[in-house]
């Protein structure tokens, strides 16, 4: 795409802070990239290349900080889907702005060191999270029962059968697993419990293969955050409550509140990831 000279004149140039995940795209060198999704606190900007992650959301502080995002202080512009943009050198120029990345945020914070009694006090409080998209699903079951035993074929046949199930841009079974992954992780680290990791690294591997042709471009992102422990300051508020760092049921809430079943889908998925770590780290 060729811009005008007239066009980079007249740019409105602001500056942003953006998560340390979408760091490989911003710092590479200008990629082509179109507006995939347009709301007025967002927009979904996919850029054409091969490295993770390839969709980018530009938000106001009304949108939902999810881990790929980059967040301005000044309203968006008027943008339609397909519209085009051009991402890199710690640039973003969308429309009439152009967004310079000055400040970056980690979407993976650690939580320190867990005790695993905390797990089943937090088991209890999440079980059965209300609205979750999913609910009574064989193979969510089968996999919270895989993830719990540890057997590995259960839990990839399980992922493998969920990823892009469902409607929207984040479809329930993508959320269940990003959930999941992001709890073993964390959990599994700060429990210093191996087992746990040891199912991520492989449920990761499993769910990131092949995601971009098996779910939305916004889902195989997170999908590919989710595979490095990233996630929305809301996850990562339930899984410090969990930790014993902050309140829970409150964090349970305000991610409960996310999307029409995201928030609900992605509790399932922290649910079944607490169950696995606690059973695999012998703190029943």
């Amino acid at each position: 795409m060729t811009v005008s000279t007239h066009a980079r004149r007249t740019r409105a140039h602001v500056s942003g802070a953006a998560s340390t995940a979408v760091r490989p795209v911003l710092e590479s060198q200008r990629r082509p990239a179109r507006v995939l999704a347009a709301f007025p606190a967002g927009v979904y900007l996919e850029v054409r290349t091969d490295l993770e992650p390839s969709v980018i959301a530009v938000i106001t502080g009304d949108a939902t900080r999810l881990p790929n995002s980059v967040l301005l202080s000044t309203p968006l512009p008027q943008l339609t889907v397909g519209d085009e943009a051009t991402v890199g050198d710690r640039t973003i120029d969308l429309g009439p702005l152009s967004l310079s990345v000055r400040r970056w945020w980690d979407p993976a914070p650690p939580l320190g060191r867990l005790d695993p009694a905390r797990l089943a006090e937090a088991e209890a409080a999440l079980a059965d999270p209300p609205g979750a998209g999913l609910a009574g699903d064989e193979a969510v079951e089968q996999l919270a029962d895989s993830c719990a035993r540890g057997w590995l074929l259960g839990a990839v046949t399980a992922a493998e059968r969920l990823v892009g199930l469902g409607p929207g841009l984040t479809p329930s079974g993508d959320d269940v697993l990003a959930g999941l992954l992001v709890t073993l992780r964390h959990l599994g680290r700060a429990a210093r419990a191996e087992r746990p990791q040891w199912l991520a690294g492989w449920l990761a591997a499993t769910v990131t293969f092949d995601a971009r042709t098996r779910t939305t471009p916004l889902s195989a992102t997170l999908l590919h955050c989710a595979a490095r422990g990233e996630a929305s300051p809301e996850v990562i508020a339930v899984l410090r409550g969990i930790a014993g760092r902050q309140a829970l049921e409150p964090a349970l809430r305000r991610l409960h509140r996310l999307g029409h079943t995201s928030g609900a889908d992605l509790a399932q998925g922290v649910a079944i990831g607490v169950r696995a770590v606690r059973s695999l780290s012998g703190a029943r």
